[in-house]
């Protein structure tokens, strides 16, 4: 499994910073600002959370397949998909009912971290 987390965790920060080159470059004059800065913070996020995805590979690679890092992986996996997904979406599309599935992408990102500290009391 923590193979799985590194090869997730590489292939999002590579798209981390192919997305973030890309709306540097080549968005910049395509969005307006506010949009531009929705990109960003998806690219933001994304990157924050690769590392989260990282160190959990980490942590099995050193500790072994605990339950609660399993878990917080996948659903850091699954926020980073659903929160950054979205507001790359929003941004390029300008569909605002895209918005809606934001926060959920966040509250995965909530519940990753208290897996991980629910782990680190257990």
């Amino acid at each position: 499994m923590d193979r799985t987390f590194f090869l997730i965790g590489a292939i999002f920060g590579f798209l981390g910073v192919a997305f973030g080159a890309f709306g540097a470059h080549a968005l910049r004059s395509r969005l307006s600002p506010e949009m531009l800065a929705v990109f960003e913070t998806g690219v933001r996020y994304q990157m924050y959370h690769t590392f989260a995805v990282l160190i959990v590979a980490a942590a099995i690679g050193h500790i072994g397949n605990a339950r609660l890092l399993v878990i917080a992986g996948w659903i850091f996996v699954a926020g980073i998909v659903l929160f950054s997904g979205s507001l790359y979406t929003l941004a390029l599309t300008g569909v605002g009912t895209l918005g809606a599935i934001t926060p959920i992408g966040g509250l995965l990102f909530l519940v990753g971290w208290l897996c991980l500290a629910a782990f680190a009391l257990a």
